[in-house]
């Protein structure tokens, strides 16, 4: 019984912090593509007239 109790005590956590990780930093990428996506798909209220900031790419919309 001993043996069976400091064997579980001696292993680390279980928690998945690598998934927690990796969940965390695909959320960080989907939201600044997806923002840069829609940046270049419309710009807000008031920003028509303005200049496109250098590091944002620019893509050109095919006509159908």
């Amino acid at each position: 019984m001993y043996l069976l109790i400091a064997e579980t005590t001696t292993q680390g956590s279980h928690f998945p912090f690598w998934a927690i990780f990796s969940l965390a930093l695909g959320f960080v990428f989907a939201v600044s593509i997806g923002s840069l996506a829609w940046y270049n798909s419309k710009r807000p209220v008031g920003w028509k007239d303005k200049q496109r900031p250098d590091f944002l790419p620019k893509v050109d919309q095919a006509e159908n």
